[in-house]
């Protein structure tokens, strides 16, 4: 809610609304899990003939769609039938830009148990998730080949629709070699490679990552390849080196750690690229500020301002260049190697 919205709204109001805030996290889970909108993608429907299909109580779920119309996913007409939204349609498992994976993602325990317990956190500093799930978040998943995929898919779906906006925002036609390190599925690389036709790429990840690389189906085995590593140890080498979305997992000790590996790989005159949120000053709403606190609560890492960046990539031996905006919620953080002393 942004600060006009909240001060046109008595205090106490305004503070009950954000109380009940996870109720809609909660009815979007349920809607995505049911697939109730791909059963109104050939017209709208009432909530009893939804139920009788999906084999759901007909109340409960007329009082979700309810809920979810005064926020415009989904909307009910005066006869009571549900229709499709453009925010409901992009919940559709075959929608262009589908957000399902995401939305699984993003609301999945992992996530909305520790931020459950963000006292515990602000308390000690440290992420209650390995109290409430026996091992720190990525152990865990690795132990979890279930949670895995929701993951990997979840954020596959959740950079869809950014990946094309970031990569038309800054010019990779400069370099030849370009390394995805952390690439996942290789969805953003796909989009640079695209738009860069003499330009080569790899993508590297973990090898159980890779079996569901995007590569070959777009078309660019020819100009892409798959190494499988761990980017805690090592780096293929390029000239530029792409971390989108990793370094926010980590403290700063470990993403200095990440960095000096990438300075390690990169090619003289070369760059490397963090694609994170950067957050501003002030108290802007930014989507950054609310990834932060997510990060906070299920992990060790954080979102950094600028000048965090420029901390942790000079103890790696970097030096940040310039931040390049772009159409999405993350920036481009542009380095290059910092002379040897």
């Amino acid at each position: 809610m942004t600060d006009t919205a909240a001060s046109a709204i008595p205090p106490h109001l305004h503070i009950i609304q954000l109380s009940l805030g996870y109720l809609y996290p909660a009815a979007l889970n349920a809607v995505v899990e049911l697939g109730v909108a791909d059963r109104l993608e050939r017209g709208p429907r009432s909530a009893a003939s939804l139920a009788e299909e999906l084999g759901v109580a007909a109340q409960p779920l007329y009082r979700v769609l309810r809920l979810l119309a005064t926020v415009s996913v989904f909307s009910e007409d005066e006869s009571g039938l549900f229709h499709l939204t453009p925010s409901a349609d992009i919940l559709r498992a075959n929608a262009k830009g589908s957000m399902r994976d995401a939305v699984l993602m993003l609301v999945h325990e992992t996530f909305w148990a520790p931020a459950g317990q963000l006292s515990t956190t602000i308390r000690t500093g440290k992420t209650p998730f390995t109290e409430i799930f026996g091992a720190p978040f990525f152990e865990f998943f690795e132990k979890n080949p279930e949670v895995t995929g929701i993951f990997h898919r979840g954020m596959a779906g959740f950079s869809d629709t950014e990946n094309g906006p970031i990569a038309a925002s800054f010019d990779f036609g400069r370099f030849r070699n370009i390394v995805d390190v952390g690439g996942g599925h290789g969805g953003f690389l796909v989009e640079v490679l695209r738009k860069n036709p003499e330009a080569r790429g790899v993508l590297f990840d973990a090898e159980h990552v890779l079996r569901e690389a995007r590569i070959a189906a777009a078309g660019l085995a020819d100009r892409c390849e798959l190494v499988s590593g761990d980017f805690f140890t090592s780096a293929p080498g390029g000239d530029c080196l792409i971390l989108k979305r990793i370094l926010h997992d980590w403290t700063d000790e470990t993403s200095i750690n990440i960095l000096r590996i990438c300075r390690g790989a990169l090619a003289e005159g070369g760059r490397v690229l963090i694609i994170d949120a950067v957050i501003p000053r002030g108290n802007t709403p930014h989507p950054g500020k609310e990834l932060d606190v997510l990060m906070m609560a299920s992990l060790p890492g954080r979102e950094r301002t600028e000048e965090e960046f420029r901390r942790i990539l000079a103890a790696a031996g970097l030096t940040l260049e310039r931040v390049v905006p772009t159409p999405s919620a993350l920036s481009i953080v542009e380095a290059s190697a910092a002379p040897s002393r």
